[in-house]
């Protein structure tokens, strides 16, 4: 299944044209390297999404084409989910 699609049904992310473009920024990662919206998504493989000041890792569980709200969650588990301290420029007056 194409990342950006996965994205979307799993609701990790709302609306696909979102997911497409956070791949796009190179914010997403499939097993650690660099995906493009295209990339395809198989079961067990480890996603790690940047969003802002938050870094979040999933593993892939299930593959649906659609899915209920209620049952989004259950296409991934949550691996880890931390926050990202925002980088401060080196020449920037404290």
């Amino acid at each position: 299944m194409r990342l950006d699609k996965f994205l979307k049904v799993s609701r990790l992310i709302k609306r696909r044209t979102l997911a497409k473009e956070v791949a796009d920024q190179g914010r997403i990662t499939i097993n650690g390297a660099v995906a493009k919206a295209s990339s395809t998504v198989k079961i067990g493989d480890e996603l790690t999404i940047q969003f802002g000041q938050k870094r979040l890792t999933v593993r892939v569980i299930d593959l649906k084409e659609t899915t209920k709200k209620d049952e989004a969650a259950n296409l991934y588990e949550v691996i880890r989910e931390e926050r990202i301290a925002p980088e401060i420029e080196d020449d920037e007056e404290i």
